[in-house]
């Protein structure tokens, strides 16, 4: 029941699905061995989500990622943790309708917005007119708009 929330919590902190599935799996495990420990003072969501940041902290330490490490992640209340799931659900979400798209449609978008080149020179990339760059670029958007809009009921 819990599982997407906690999946989503570790893909916000790790950035990586591997990782994310991994402290998850991790997650699941601890509190099934510590259950009794569950107080019931706060929403299990966060229990469990604290368990899961504890749990990226040790992969952390584990893997010597001391840049990561670095990076201070407060204490979230119920509020940020679900804000932080739905945000990293909504970027699994889009990463998913990406992968959809079909060529050319999938370059395109990902040259303008992600590497955030001009028209023309995405034109000169895939030897096509600036134009066709363009057009190709808004239907790309409206297919991601609609593959989001679909793909969420």
């Amino acid at each position: 029941e819990y599982f997407k929330d906690v999946y989503y919590y570790a893909l916000s902190l790790a950035k990586n699905r591997e990782t994310a599935e991994d402290i998850t799996s991790e997650t699941f495990f601890k509190a099934m061995n510590s259950l009794s420990a569950f107080k019931g003072k706060s929403d299990i969501r966060v229990w469990l989500c604290s368990i899961a940041k504890n749990s990226y902290f040790s992969y952390l330490r584990r893997y010597k990622l001391e840049s990561e490490i670095s990076k201070p992640i407060p204490d979230s209340g119920y509020e940020d943790i679900q804000i932080r799931i739905e945000e990293a659900e909504l970027e699994e979400n889009l990463r998913v309708q990406i992968d959809k798209l079909n060529s050319p449609y999938r370059e395109v978008l990902l040259l303008r917005v992600y590497r955030e080149l001009s028209f023309k020179r995405i034109a000169e990339i895939m030897k096509k007119t600036e134009n066709w760059a363009c057009v190709t670029f808004h239907r790309a958007k409206n297919k991601l708009k609609e593959g989001l809009k679909n793909g969420n009921k």
